[in-house]
């Protein structure tokens, strides 16, 4: 008997082993790994006695409705759950696609800009790590007219990106070529805080989150400390305009958006208060003229760099009571040469810093007179 039961010793601990390993059933993975707390568009949950996570992304392009799309990112040897159909990747991605520049800013607050081996549009792209290594970082182009040749080309461990009015046109392909992929949402959120906290689900895929977590955390610290001198402030809040005409109609953000959060919480009134929608609205120019000449400033002034340039555009708006006194602000302070603008890149992962121009404009008496310089903005002279 002793002999039978030490010559099945070893099948045993065989088949204990196999019994261990098995995959779990997608429904185990219910355990929350991280759930945040500003952003809507994403989760990172677990099962038990696994090391790998999945990335859950929400509705993840304008219009989506109960859409989720999965990403199994995998450690130790571990395989995606059975009834898994998403796309899959290794922890620790080190060679990433990035479709667009708000991921790039995301690697960068992470110290891993070096994992960036594509981007579209790269000479937009303000970068320093993309731009000083145009051979380590190829332009793979655009949606709509991507060389995948050249994407295949990078060894991409995984593709981020992103969907406008449905999913992105590059799926089949990718699918086609096996190369991962994962929808990346931050643009869909509404609170500056909640874009920013996408940096997190970044980290998740490299295998960092322990450091995404460390970058974000004092984000909203930052954040709300200004907010909090900004209430205090006895000064009233200026009436505020927003942008100019783009494909021949002036889009008017949603009184829920991210920017009009950023200026209420830097203690500005947003003019336009009929859009209550999840998107911006168009209204015509004589609309746009009549709110222009209420406004106490007009922010976000399209491509102009100088208050000439902006009347030479729109002259009927040079005698606005804003335009008049120099209180036109631009978020074109960091452009590079091709006219690629970091305030659309970086400031995505710094919403306190966007905070802080808007409170140096809006309310620069809650300031030091030694901190009020603008990082984003600029007043157009």
């Amino acid at each position: 008997m002793k002999k039978l039961l030490k010559s099945l010793l070893p099948l045993l601990a065989v088949l204990a082993a196999a019994c261990g390993s098995q995959t779990p059933d997608l429904k185990n993975y219910t355990l929350t790994v991280y759930a945040p707390s500003h952003a809507s568009g994403f989760e990172i949950v677990g099962a038990e006695g696994r090391q790998s996570t999945l990335l859950k992304v929400f509705n993840p392009w304008q219009g989506a409705e109960n859409t989720e799309t999965m990403l199994f990112i995998a450690r130790n040897g571990e395989k995606a759950p059975a009834g898994f159909t998403g796309q899959t990747v290794e922890a620790g991605a080190k060679r990433i696609v990035c479709m667009s520049s708000t991921y790039v800013a995301m690697l960068d607050a992470l110290g891993q800009a070096d994992r960036v081996t594509g981007v579209s549009g790269r000479d937009y792209i303000t970068n320093t790590y993309v731009t000083a290594h145009p051979d380590a970082v190829a332009d793979v182009g655009f949606d709509g007219n991507v060389d995948y040749e050249l994407l295949l080309a990078q060894r991409p461990d995984l593709v981020l990106l992103f969907g406008v009015s449905g999913a992105s046109g590059m799926e089949p392909k990718l699918r086609e070529m096996g190369i991962p992929f994962v929808y990346i949402g931050e643009y869909l959120e509404e609170s500056p805080l909640g874009k920013a906290e996408w940096l997190v689900a970044v980290s998740e895929i490299t295998d960092s989150r322990a450091k995404g977590e460390a970058v974000f955390t004092p984000i909203p610290e930052r954040y709300n400390a200004l907010k909090k001198r900004v209430a205090a402030a006895s000064a009233p809040d200026p009436k505020v305009m927003i942008n100019t005409p783009y494909a021949g109609s002036w889009f008017m953000a949603s009184t829920e958006s991210y920017v009009a959060r950023l200026i209420a919480d830097a203690g500005g009134d947003y003019i336009y208060k009929k859009n209550t929608s999840n998107r911006s609205q168009p209204i015509d120019l004589e609309e746009a003229y009549l709110l222009t000449a209420q406004a106490d400033m007009w922010l976000n002034a399209g491509g102009a760099s100088s208050l000439g340039e902006l009347k030479s555009q729109y002259p009927k708006f040079a005698g606005t009571r804003c335009v008049q006194a120099g209180a036109v602000y631009n978020c074109n302070k960091r452009l590079n040469a091709a006219g690629g603008n970091d305030y659309w890149e970086s400031g995505v992962v710094r919403p306190d810093v966007v905070l802080h121009d808007l409170i140096a404009i809006m309310h620069p008496e809650v300031l030091a007179d030694n901190d009020r310089e603008l990082y984003y903005y600029q007043r157009l002279e």
